[in-house]
């Protein structure tokens, strides 16, 4: 009896200790182990994305993709046809090698040939900036099985529509290559250091989002580029400090109120090869874009002033270079839009190939919607409205007259497919599983894959038809691997929340709790942020951020917010910012702090905010705007006074340093140096060619002239993302959580 009641008391006591253990654990759950092991899992929780570099053929009837043998590392091009579900081997690098060597062929990207009887590939890549750089190029013959090579160390590559002709850049002019004789031609000759016929300077290619700065028309007869002048622009230099002297690499980069790099807008005539000048008054103005109309020989240039708030549309005939004004828009209070990084939309023009019609995406209602114009710059119509937004265009059918975009019109937190006719009747939707989908879709609108997921569901791959309501044809990848591994690892998941501030702004945010959260307990909250203008960092979509798992199993929550200025909720939320950058935003992330202190499992005595680059600066801003909100901050890359970056960025949000000093002062983090209260860390790379490190020592400057010591990490080899190896980034990610964890726990 006295062992019964022993054994009684021991599994009474087992399990109120059960009971009391952290459900996860109680679970049988494992965690990781360090933070080495949640990093290098981070691809346990992404799970599978599908088919790699998608490029629809044949009018969209099929689409080819890349796939690679990880244990022969050989890469195979493969076509699949959604129709028929048939797959076709098309290529596959081990049955090659270079041509005139016994290396074996490889690439890093491809392109078709409008007849599909060559592949041009892209190999031997090297960086020039962020997303450009020189490489070698080849094609290979699909009927003779052949690969020969077009140029080496070219910069831009791009097949004529007719397939019979390679146009590229190289040492700053532009060149022809045909392909059924094998003869290069040059075709400009005035090159010289930083003066580039077909080629962006830094500026352009880093803020209006393109690499190529050049365009075939249609009928393969004329090349419309960009001549860039760049050779008076302000230099920055920058080190790595290697070696006994070190060696600086000298970029143009026009900063705030200085001179842009000059353009003008040239036009080639292949076939005799000379050149012709569009007769446009730039002044100080900017091209971000050129379009070749449906009208033969007809440029369409866009014109913006300096402040970007300033729209002119011109058509230009290219073979005398006379212009006429099409359309003009003006922004009353804010900036205008020529593309979206952050939706992954290039252009804001559609030109339909058989219609004298241009399609453009304006927030001139308040919200970004399609809008329908003719060639006298007469509006059609509006093709669609409401309170939400147009965030991309996939596919325009001017046969069937339908648009297939994607919308906000579920929820500023959700993505998904739409079609619309050209009149604005018959809307259609595609995708009905909440969460955000991605897209990518033939030209014609007929097939489309759909990446998506929400906050409960991993990535899902599917291939849809558009026909009969976007009936799903077959899955490709539903990532059951990820639902198993988060049924062996504590995971935590997103958790949507809203709010409305103190001065009546209603915020979207998400939130992840400790897999073993308990309300009676408190935690530290850290407040992951960026910001920027036009970004997003809350969807409803899967989390899957390997490091944040790490903090939330380390008794972290973690939470963002869409604060104001960010995309998504329309023109008022989203251009708030305009003239005052930092501000509001600031003022959002406090108030985010605030609210979700209110509950009683978050310890509003420790509290952190951390970003990178917008991100940086709005953590740095926030913490000397509103002190005592957050305990630590980390810095990363961050911009602290505007007149330290670029002019096309800056003074789109910003204006002109001489109408707006005064805000552009007040926005500075140098000049509230002296109200610095609590604990922050910085992190920068001197090699950064974005966010200069000048940034971070003008702010460290200011600081110690205020008395206030901070943490510093630099990593001098790193770009703007400032870790540039593996090591780097584990040891960069161990500083971040070794500060959090001595200052919030």
């Amino acid at each position: 009896m006295k062992n019964k009641i022993c054994q009684h008391h021991f599994l009474l006591l087992l399990l109120l200790l059960i009971a009391g253990l952290p459900s996860a654990v109680a679970q049988g759950l494992q965690e990781y182990q360090s933070l080495q092991h949640a990093l290098f899992s981070a691809g346990n929780l992404a799970g599978e994305q599908g088919p790699r570099n998608v490029t629809w053929i044949e009018g969209g009837e099929r689409f080819s993709y890349m796939e690679q043998d990880f244990q022969s590392g050989a890469i195979e091009i493969r076509a699949y046809n959604p129709a028929t579900d048939e797959d076709e081997l098309i290529f596959n690098t081990s049955d090659y090698t270079f041509p005139g060597s016994d290396d074996p062929f490889y690439f890093r990207s491809f392109q078709w040939s409008a007849d599909f009887r060559f592949l041009v590939f892209q190999a031997d890549f090297v960086p020039v900036y962020r997303y450009s750089g020189t490489a070698n190029y080849y094609y290979y013959s699909l009927e003779e099985n052949t690969i020969e090579r077009i140029a080496g160390q070219a910069f831009t590559t791009e097949l004529s529509p007719d397939g019979q002709k390679v146009a590229y850049h190289r040492d700053g002019e532009m060149f022809v290559f045909d392909l059924n004789s094998g003869e290069e031609t040059q075709l400009t000759f005035d090159a010289q250091d930083h003066f580039f016929n077909g080629r962006f300077g830094w500026v352009y290619e880093e803020e209006f989002g393109l690499v190529q700065a050049w365009s075939w028309s249609a009928d393969s007869r004329y090349i419309a580029f960009w001549q860039s002048d760049e050779r008076h622009v302000e230099r920055f230099v920058s080190t790595d400090y290697e070696g006994s002297y070190p060696e600086y690499t000298d970029i143009p980069y026009p900063k705030v109120g200085e001179e842009n790099p000059y353009v003008k807008i040239g036009v080639i005539d292949v076939e005799t090869g000379s050149t012709q000048w569009m007769d446009i008054d730039i002044g100080d103005g900017l091209i971000p874009r050129l379009y070749w109309t449906s009208s033969p020989a007809e440029l369409a240039v866009v014109w913006m002033n300096r402040q970007q708030n300033h729209l002119k549309l011109y058509f230009h005939d290219v073979t005398d270079g006379n212009g006429r004004l099409v359309m003009e828009e003006k922004a009353n209070a804010g900036w205008i839009d020529v593309f979206d990084f952050f939706a992954g939309i290039d252009h804001y023009f559609f030109f339909p190939a058989d219609r004298q019609e241009f399609l453009w995406i304006s927030d001139r209602d308040g919200f970004k919607h399609l809008y329908r114009y003719d060639y006298s710059g007469e509006l059609i119509n509006q093709i669609t409205s409401g309170n939400w937004q147009v965030t991309n265009v996939f596919a325009i059918n001017s046969e069937q007259g339908r648009i297939y975009y994607e919308s906000t019109e579920v929820s500023p937190l959700e993505r998904h497919l739409y079609s619309i006719r050209f009149d604005g009747t018959d809307k259609q939707r595609y995708t009905e599983d909440s969460g955000r989908h991605s897209i990518s879709m033939g030209p014609d609108g007929r097939f489309f894959i759909d990446t998506w997921s929400n906050i409960e569901t991993p990535s899902q791959v599917e291939i849809r038809t558009t026909e009969n309501g976007g009936n799903k044809l077959k899955t490709l990848v539903d990532n059951e691997g990820v639902k198993e591994y988060i049924s062996r690892y504590v995971y935590a998941p997103r958790e949507l929340f809203s709010f409305t501030t103190s001065d009546g702004q209603d915020l979207d945010g998400f939130l992840i709790k400790p897999p073993d959260f308990v309300e009676e307990k408190t935690y530290p909250l850290i407040l992951m942020v960026y910001g920027g203008p036009s970004s997003q960092g809350v969807y409803n979509q899967f989390e899957s951020n390997a490091w944040f798992q790490y903090l939330a199993q380390n008794g972290y929550v973690i939470a963002n917010v869409n604060n104001r200025g960010n995309g998504g909720y329309g023109r008022d939320f989203e251009k708030s910012v305009y003239l005052n950058l930092g501000i509001k935003e600031a003022y959002d992330f406090a108030e985010t702090a605030r609210y979700l202190a209110g509950y009683d499992w978050i310890d509003g005595e420790r509290m952190a905010i951390r970003g990178h680059s917008y991100g940086g600066y709005m953590a740095a801003l926030t913490m000397v705007l509103h002190p005592r909100v957050f305990k630590a901050g980390i810095v990363a890359a961050p911009v602290t006074d505007w007149r330290l970056y670029d002019t096309i960025y800056t003074e789109r949000y910003m204006g002109l340093l001489e109408e707006n000093e005064e805000n552009y002062r007040g926005s500075s983090v140098m000049a509230h140096a002296q109200r610095l209260q609590d604990n922050m860390l910085v992190v920068h790379s001197s090699m950064d060619e974005n966010v200069h490190i000048q940034n971070t020592m003008q702010m460290l400057t200011a600081f110690t002239n205020a008395g206030k010591d901070v943490d510093v990490r630099i990593y001098p080899p790193g770009a703007h993302g400032v870790a540039y190896n593996q090591q780097s980034y584990l040891l960069l990610h161990r500083v971040y959580t070794n500060f959090l964890n001595r200052h919030l726990k």
